[in-house]
């Protein structure tokens, strides 16, 4: 049975985002407090095997894309084979992966021998001492990783930059010309009310409809009717600078979620039918002590049609669960 599945409010959904760990090589300001300890035991993680019968399930249900995300997946031990049995894994269509980009230089060759060709590396900001205050990590090995993806020739390499007033938003402009220079697309997010740490305020936030009108001042925009993905961005071309440009704007859009066709499937086996709800299910009944794909399927599709028509993040949200252990 392989047939197409919408939520009650008919969107098409057949996109799903798992998270392999819920560990990060680096202390994201808007990720991780300080000193954060407070990881999944070992035990609790979803092995390969799990999530690839989770994979065959939601496949079985109409699902054709995945993407790969953390914490940082790229620090989880196996997960270029993983990446490989997910690529040829029969009804996948689109696999992509998200990263900080710290461990590309050692790793973008074997991904890309094991198949993958689209991946969105984390940069939100070039200048080195802004990076680090940033992700508490280290600016040098991403700026390599972006070459290398690019020299191997990935068909899809995208820039995801957290926008946030007092912090990057004086890096935008060296951003987009980095964009430029290296023939890659940007994208601009919100800050969302999504951390336990870097709260979301009046102070720090920056939307996107404040950036656009600065790009409108600053260059000539044409907006691209194809979508460069399958998330909610929207994207323009700035002709002067010759970059793509989108824009992810969950609070000042207020269609946000109207074509919404994704789920996410943390680490630890529940899956969530939106990243601004707390609902989510768990399927490890379904996995553990074996597998059982009727269980997985019934879950999977009961989880669905609970999707609501969309987030609460504009509702006072308060995050009960650190975004690495949701999923990027």
């Amino acid at each position: 049975m392989n047939m197409s599945q919408t939520d009650s409010f008919g969107r098409t959904v057949d996109y799903l985002r798992i998270s392999i760990t819920d560990r990060c090589n680096e202390r994201c300001l808007y990720c991780l407090p300080e000193n954060y300890s407070n990881w999944l035991p070992r035990g609790e993680i979803l092995t390969y095997d799990e999530l690839l019968a989770i994979v065959r399930a939601t496949v079985s249900l109409g699902f054709k894309r995945f993407r790969v995300t953390g914490g940082e997946p790229l620090i989880r031990p196996g997960v270029v084979e993983f990446v490989r049995d997910l690529i040829t894994t029969p009804g996948v269509e689109s696999v992509l992966l998200t990263t900080n980009g710290t461990r590309l230089p050692e790793l973008a060759k074997p991904l890309f021998d094991a198949g993958l060709r689209r991946i969105n590396i984390s940069l939100d900001a070039l200048d080195p001492a802004i990076y680090h205050a940033i992700t508490n990590g280290n600016l040098a090995p991403v700026l390599r990783g972006i070459k290398l993806v690019k020299d191997l020739g990935f068909e899809s390499v995208k820039l995801n930059t957290v926008l946030m007033r007092g912090r990057n938003d004086g890096e935008v402009f060296r951003l987009l010309d980095f964009a430029a220079e290296h023939d890659v697309a940007i994208r601009f997010i919100e800050l969302m009310p999504v951390s336990l740490t870097e709260m979301l305020s009046e102070k720090n936030f920056f939307p996107v409809t404040e950036l656009f009108a600065q790009l409108q001042r600053e260059d000539e925009l044409e907006k691209l009717n194809n979508s460069l993905g399958f998330g909610p961005a929207k994207y323009f071309r700035l002709k002067k600078r010759g970059v793509t440009v989108g824009l992810i704007g969950a609070l000042s859009d207020l269609h946000f979620c109207e074509r919404c066709n994704k789920m996410r499937l943390t680490c630890d086996g529940k899956l969530r039918p939106c990243l601004g709800s707390h609902l989510e299910t768990d399927l490890k009944p379904a996995l553990r002590p074996r597998i059982d794909d009727a269980l997985l399927r019934e879950l999977v599709c009961n989880t669905l049609v609970q999707k609501p028509a969309e987030h609460l993040f504009r509702e006072n949200y308060q995050p009960q669960r650190v975004m690495t252990a949701i999923g990027g």
